[in-house]
């Protein structure tokens, strides 16, 4: 009898820590907001902003350096920021995009995707977010069907392409305010 009552009591065990720990997973994520709140925390006052020594400004220049982003403008549009404070808008679930070839579904790419935006977008961001999840997923399935972009995502000129196309069609909707694209996680899943 023991040996009935033992697998239901183990599973059932499993389940309840399984929802526990998706639980706390869930409550320590933070919202846009609450990850702005905490980086105006760590910075200081905002009266200070753009009050540094000359000197400073030397020690610290690295300004001149080139990123892997191809240069030294931060603007992923290529637009002037309309503020100055940036945020990191965090989706609420990943995006899934089914790899189709020879019209069947060949394996399932996964990706967490973060937006770097002005701190003025955030609201606009939160509101506008099953837009902006369709506009993107759009792009995805785009690449998807157009070659082996998303198949072939270790290559850094497809993680590029990623994140550029996402970028360029974020601007029909954000015409100015959207920094760049951040791919958090990526993982395939052959099926």
């Amino acid at each position: 009898m023991l040996a009935k009552i033992l697998p239901a009591i183990i599973v059932i065990v499993g389940a309840a820590a399984g929802g526990f720990g998706a639980q706390m997973l869930n409550s320590s994520s933070g919202s846009a907001e609450t990850v702005k709140e905490k980086s105006d925390d760590a910075h200081g006052d905002k009266d200070d902003h753009g009050e540094k020594d000359k000197a400073d400004d030397k020690k610290d220049s690295h300004s001149a350096k080139k990123d892997s982003h191809g240069g030294k403008d931060k603007k992923g549009s290529g637009k002037s920021a309309s503020s100055g404070d940036v945020m990191y808008h965090r989706f609420s679930r990943e995006f899934v995009v089914p790899i189709m070839r020879e019209n069947r579904v060949r394996s399932m790419v996964i990706l967490n995707l973060s937006i770097e935006a002005d701190s003025s977008l955030s609201a606009r961001l939160f509101a506008e977010e099953p837009k902006v999840r369709d506009n993107i997923m759009t792009t995805l399935i785009m690449l998807s069907n157009e070659g082996d972009t998303l198949e072939n995502f270790t290559d850094i000129e497809s993680y590029e392409t990623i994140r550029s196309m996402v970028l360029k069609n974020l601007d029909s909707i954000f015409a100015t305010g959207i920094h760049n694209i951040l791919i958090m996680d990526i993982a395939k899943q052959d099926l």
